[in-house]
């Protein structure tokens, strides 16, 4: 069973892909993750849901996203 972890004192860190337009902007929560869970919201709604993820599946992703193995999304 997965609980819903505690997020209201977190420390949000936002993507230095983020554009300044406004738009395309992600933060995540890397100090959390030494739980072994990595919280990512969406910058343009702070108080909106965020998703969570497995550290090891959050490393992956963001290694695979590097790699250019999404090509341009």
């Amino acid at each position: 069973m997965s609980t819903t972890p505690d997020l209201s004192a977190v420390e949000w860190i936002k993507s230095s892909y983020s554009q300044g337009n406004g738009g395309d902007c992600i933060e995540w929560a890397p100090a959390f993750a030494v739980s072994g869970v990595v919280p990512v919201r969406d910058s343009k709604d702070p108080h909106g849901p965020a998703l969570t993820f497995e550290s090891s599946a959050w490393s992956a992703f963001v290694s695979a996203a590097k790699a250019g193995k999404f090509g341009t999304i």
